[in-house]
């Protein structure tokens, strides 16, 4: 089932993992070895989790890279939809 407008998957972290944990921007960026910069980024939602962050997530909070990557394809997926036109896109095969 497709989700409706779904949450960045860094205000996930944030609100969800962090805030709960009173974790903040320089501790976790510190912790999971990269930039504060990056890591805002991210919990605001103007970067995406790529692999390497989701990595760095799931070993510092004992999780799976690839639930971080799926909601990351969730989030740019329906992102997507919102702003693509595919009426002049032709079926190939089926």
């Amino acid at each position: 089932m497709e989700m409706y407008n779904p949450a960045h998957p860094g205000i996930i972290l944030k609100e969800e993992v962090l805030e709960p944990l009173g974790i903040g921007v320089a501790e976790a960026a510190l912790k999971l070895g990269v930039s504060r910069q990056t890591l805002s980024g991210v919990l605001n939602g103007r970067i995406g989790i790529t692999p390497n962050m989701a990595l760095r997530i799931a070993k510092s909070f004992n999780t799976t890279p690839d639930v971080w990557l799926r909601e990351q394809l969730a989030y740019d997926l329906w992102r997507a939809k919102q702003n693509i036109d595919l009426s002049d896109v032709q079926v190939i095969a089926m």
